[in-house]
């Protein structure tokens, strides 16, 4: 390999981005028997392999005839890009774009032993066979034709990348929310039971039922977050079910101290059910089609709320082709 310009090296760069795109989405298509546009972005390019490839020709450049050197720089390069890019991403979106977790000797979740080795091989087979004719390939072309349409491609992928990464982010402060709706229903189901305690044993009772209560919602929303969220709206449904009966058969001095708070807590009940239900529903496209592209998506913080949308988006598909 000779020293490249900069040019040839965004070349190369978008090159294998196209390149990793026809691969993964043409193995992803096979494997789930339906067309589908893999990746982080809409266009047919996927930065990671286009990443990966760069690293591979750079961390084997000081050992081009020496193999074995050329397989463990391109293991250790690739591991370190797949790890410190799969943190990154997991950080700013809070969902995992690929999971080694089910894998063995993984770490956490992000790099497995499995792929480290592969990646070795990858660059060897790069390297010694892949680039070779690609090099000779840019190599080809006059160097005004490789500037315009170097030029050229970096407006579309800048641009595809940017409305990405919004929809990635716009996708994360669904999920954010939507936990937050979550815990909001937590912390009614726990005023609820309060409540029930209150009306349930009579004000002379009240302190100690007051103190098992709110024993007892400190481990629900401990568990908060664990909780289905169908349990939390199920239980806090059937709270307030008992407790407008009881408010309808015990008209006493504590039913009616506690009447306005039950009210105000069915009213944020209400509202956070809609809001939930809003969020689900996922109207932007591009969320939808990143979902879509990304089915091994997952989500260590945002687990159930992820599912959820995955559910809805794969329902709106189906619901579109029925109508088309």
């Amino acid at each position: 390999m000779e020293s490249y310009s900069v040019l040839q090296w965004m070349f190369f760069f978008y090159f294998y981005c196209f390149a990793g795109w026809c691969i993964e989405s043409a193995y992803v298509s096979v494997k789930e028997r339906k067309l589908t546009n893999r990746g982080f972005m809409r266009g047919p390019f996927l930065p990671l392999y286009g990443s990966g490839a760069v690293m591979m020709l750079v961390v084997s450049m000081p050992f081009r005839e020496n193999l074995i050197m050329t397989y463990v720089a391109g293991c250790i390069g690739a591991t370190v890009l797949e790890y410190v890019t799969g943190v990154t991403m997991e950080a700013l979106f809070k969902v995992r774009y690929w999971d080694y977790s089910n894998q063995k000797f993984n770490f956490q979740g992000h790099v497995c032993l499995g792929t480290t080795l592969a990646w070795g091989l990858l660059t060897i087979l790069m390297t010694k066979v892949v680039h070779i004719p690609v090099e000779q390939l840019v190599f080809s072309i006059p160097d005004r034709a490789l500037k315009v349409s170097t030029y050229i491609l970096t407006i579309y992928i800048v641009a595809d990348f940017s409305l990405s990464f919004k929809a990635a982010i716009d996708l994360r402060n669904i999920l954010v929310k939507m936990e937050q709706v979550k815990e909001e229903m937590v912390h009614i189901q726990k005023r609820l039971n309060d409540i029930f305690a209150q009306v349930n044993h009579g004000m002379e009772n009240y302190r100690t039922a007051f103190s098992e209560s709110v024993s007892a919602a400190r481990e629900e929303l401990t568990e908060g977050m664990a909780v289905r969220f169908e349990d939390v709206k199920s239980g806090v449904e059937a709270r307030l079910e008992t407790l407008k009966n009881m408010l309808l058969t015990k008209p006493t001095e504590y039913v009616e101290s506690v009447k306005e708070e039950f009210l105000e807590l069915k009213t944020r009940y209400a509202v956070n059910l809609a809001d939930r239900n809003r969020l689900g529903r996922i109207k932007d496209f591009f969320q939808r089609d990143m979902i879509r592209s990304n089915p091994g998506m997952t989500s260590v913080e945002f687990s159930e709320s992820l599912e959820e949308l995955k559910k809805k988006a794969a329902e709106k598909k189906e619901k579109k082709k029925e109508e088309d």
